[in-house]
């Protein structure tokens, strides 16, 4: 395992929060909101944000599920990277775009709990990131049908596994959107 050095900055990382992907997700408007708070306190703060979008089959490029929600709008200085797998670095720009703006802390906020924002944190953790969960600021959709727990045990799961993550020189863990700070522990 490597831990990245020289890279002090943090980011706010939005995962996969578009049209379709969250049209029938858990809490969604509320998810939704505390998303949009960070965002906003991120670009107060001069936090990059960067904004993650998934296309694939079933989630055509340019189609209006492809987009992302109406309530949230990347700036025309954020960058977007696109991705075709859960984990947003795999066959992406994305450790090139957190490398220029020096970037080694993330906080993570998004969808899917239990497909990309999972393999997006653990991927990061991985990959030598301090990878920070936001844990009332990420959904998903109910997938009991195909066995599946509720999305709301899915998303505590989730946020308890996160918050006792460990691994030499990296910091994981849980924050709730009230208690970010971006410039410190989280």
């Amino acid at each position: 395992m490597t831990t990245l050095e020289s890279r002090p900055n943090t980011a706010l990382l939005v995962v996969d929060v578009q049209t379709g992907v969250v049209a029938g997700a858990h809490k969604r408007d509320a998810v939704v909101a505390n998303i949009g708070s960070l965002v906003e306190q991120a670009r107060q703060e001069q936090v990059p944000v960067v904004w993650v979008q998934h296309s694939d089959e079933q989630l055509a490029r340019e189609s209006d599920d492809w987009r992302i929600v109406p309530e949230l709008s990347p700036a025309d200085t954020e960058p977007l990277v696109d991705k075709s797998y859960g984990d947003s670095f795999e066959d992406t720009t994305l450790e090139t775009v957190l490398s220029g703006l020096g970037v080694g802390r993330l906080l993570v906020v998004g969808a899917q709990t239990d497909a990309c924002i999972r393999s997006t944190i653990h991927g990061a953790f991985a990959r030598g990131y301090d990878a920070i969960l936001v844990s009332d600021a990420h959904t998903t959709e109910d997938q009991t049908a195909w066995g599946a727990p509720p999305p709301d045990q899915v998303i505590a799961h989730t946020n308890l596994y996160w918050t006792y993550q460990t691994a030499p020189g990296r910091t994981a863990g849980t924050v709730e959107t009230k208690d970010v700070k971006f410039g410190g522990t989280a």
